[in-house]
């Protein structure tokens, strides 16, 4: 059988509906419909001949990890994705929890991130095993949780010793090829002003009025040692939260009163071969700037560090790598156009378990997925040709990587 009948053999009802059901658990983060779904997600991958448990996360959370065993020679593929979900925001017109189908998009909350690419790398499993293929290398099935927690599932995984030559994340990036993204600063910047009546503004340092300068300059930001000018495409500077009143428990009761305490709280994105302290070091200098601007003013920026809740590193791999040329050959057969490929945004923006596969495991790879054009927004939806062909795109990479007997 060759590649275009086996791509032909993808059911596509079917794995519309094996979508579909993924929706319909409600799998937030930490709680027991999570483990139903990695539950099920073993049972699934077991029904397929995988070998497949439930791992540890910690002491209430489970990965969903399986294995196709190949019959060696052959190199090892892991695919990546995680089974939490974002919470439903207001604005929906669709049932977020039904996978709603019409004649375009599949509906429902989390099907972009990522429960789409979780279900493309199965389906992908499942047809080449139906067709009789077997495969030199091992496939590895990761569906992990606590992506949406700084990636703690796909740590526990490495830690427990889970392994391959190449990895294949599946994050929404619309079937592009994603060679690198950035890492994710959560940082605290705190103005102390001083403050007056109204009645005397001119003598009062208004901490208020220092932050509505600064926050401009933080969103337009970029940050120092960047390697190339695609490097620092995706560093971004974003205030998410602003605080201000009177002193720092931000008394808000007295509105005559010039405000001296504004807090701030945000995130930077930098690339690879930049660091913390180069981004830290930057507001530094913006703050630094501010105080000369506000006589008076008193600026501090500090990093936050959030307990059990590790940082997601940046991620980068050669365009020349293996990985990549296989997803980019196996795009060009799929879809017949070369497929875009390096820091494409907004995925360039992301924080992934790529990350963690990088920099934790050693491991090679790249992120490609369907979805992202409606992610984390009402009526959350993926384009049903994206789904199907990212499917296709995955059985290919499989063929290629792991080899066939």
């Amino acid at each position: 059988m060759n590649v275009d009948q086996l791509l032909d053999r993808v059911d596509e009802s079917a794995a519309l509906e094996f979508l579909a059901r993924m929706v319909q658990h409600k799998s937030y983060p930490e709680t027991d419909d999570e483990r139903v779904l990695a539950q099920y997600m073993v049972e699934q991958m077991r029904s397929l001949g995988l070998e497949a448990a439930l791992t540890p996360v910690n002491e209430t959370r489970v990965n969903a990890i399986g294995t196709w065993k190949g019959t060696g020679g052959g190199k090892s593929l892991l695919f990546n994705g995680h089974l939490d979900t974002n919470p439903v925001s207001e604005g929906w017109t669709v049932d977020p929890w039904a996978g709603t189908v019409d004649d375009k998009f599949i509906y429902g909350i989390g099907v972009s991130n990522m429960k789409a690419g979780d279900a493309a790398y199965f389906c992908a499993v499942k047809t080449l095993i139906d067709a009789g293929v077997r495969v030199k290398g091992d496939v590895v099935l990761t569906f992990v949780v606590g992506e949406l927690q700084g990636g703690v599932g796909t740590l526990a995984a490495i830690q427990q010793g889970v392994r391959a030559d190449y990895f294949i994340n599946s994050e929404p990036t619309d079937l592009s090829a994603v060679t690198m993204h950035a890492a994710s600063l959560s940082y605290t910047i705190e103005l102390t002003g001083v403050t007056r009546h109204l009645s005397k503004r001119e003598e009062a340092v208004d901490a208020i009025a220092a932050a509505c300068a600064l926050i401009p300059r933080i969103n337009a930001m970029t940050f120092s040692n960047a390697k190339s000018e695609e490097h620092r495409s995706i560093n971004r500077g974003h205030v998410g939260i602003v605080n201000g009143a009177l002193g720092r428990d931000l008394h808000g009761w007295r509105p005559p009163q010039v405000s001296d305490f504004v807090r701030l709280r945000g995130v930077c994105r930098y690339a690879p071969g930049q660091t913390e302290a180069d981004a830290l070091g930057d507001l530094r200098r913006l703050l630094d700037t501010l105080e000369q601007e506000h006589h008076g003013l008193k600026a501090t920026v500090f990093a936050e560090k959030h307990t059990g809740r590790p940082t997601m590193p940046p991620f980068e791999v050669d365009k020349n790598s293996r990985i990549v040329k296989v997803v980019n050959a196996a795009f060009r057969k799929v879809r017949g156009t070369e497929q875009p490929t390096g820091a494409i945004k907004p995925a360039g923006f992301f924080g992934t378990d790529a990350g963690h596969l990088y920099a934790a495991a050693g491991m090679e790879g790249v992120v490609c997925g369907p979805g992202g054009r409606y992610n984390t927004m009402p009526d959350e939806r993926v384009d049903i040709a994206d789904y199907l062909d990212m499917i296709r795109i995955y059985m290919i990479a499989i063929l290629e990587i792991c080899g066939t007997e």
